[in-house]
């Protein structure tokens, strides 16, 4: 389990692909800390640390379905990627409960810088279907954009808007977030569990 508190945005070292599998080299300044099994948030997206390297760096791995749910499988060398730890139980969930399963992925439309921040516009595809079953925004709501947790602003059918202080915009790879670049998002598990208990209660 994760809160959406990006720790940092890391660098890729290296990406290989094997089959149906991606296999991502990740530069950290906590690589030192991880151990084999540990899960990590990359992205949003809860993998399992398989390597620890002897030049500091450690590797993951992404099965198909994760590359095919997720901007995972778009990375190259050199590329940011949002890191998150673990939560621990016995801290403040500061962002909000994201499991690191990615629901889907969106694009950014639009930037705007307003008063030193900037709002960024995300559009997805999603069927009326997915809609009743949570995956969806709503105003004021949370969601999980590239792992980091956020407010919904402007919340539409498919699209949203999020503002993101400077802070978040220097520490995380938003920086290279522009109209055009495909992000992962994890709609609320809240919304999801209230959409499941009122199909039950329909059914």
């Amino acid at each position: 389990m994760f809160s959406g508190i990006v720790e940092e945005a890391a660098t890729v070292v290296k990406a290989v692909r094997e089959g149906g599998n991606l296999h991502l080299t990740m530069r950290c300044s906590f690589a030192d800390e991880l151990k084999i099994d540990q899960s990590v948030a990359h992205n949003g997206v809860c993998l399992t640390v398989v390597s620890l390297n002897a030049d500091g760096t450690y590797t993951v791995t992404a099965i198909q379905e994760t590359l095919d749910r997720s901007n995972l499988g778009l990375l190259a060398e050199g590329d940011l990627v949002n890191l998150e730890r673990s939560m621990l139980m016995n801290g403040r969930l500061d962002g909000h409960i994201v499991q690191g399963h990615v629901d889907t992925t969106a694009v950014c439309t639009a930037v705007e810088e307003v008063d030193g921040s900037r709002y960024f516009k995300f559009e997805y595809e999603v069927s009326p279907e997915m809609a009743a079953k949570g995956y969806m925004t709503v105003e004021k709501g949370s969601v999980t954009v590239n792992g980091v947790s956020l407010t919904v602003c402007d919340s539409e059918l498919r699209s949203f808007r999020v503002a993101i202080i400077p802070y978040t915009f220097e520490h995380t790879n938003f920086c290279r977030i522009e109209p055009g670049t495909r992000v992962n998002l994890e709609f609320d598990i809240i919304g999801k569990y209230l959409a499941r208990l009122q199909e039950i209660k329909e059914s």
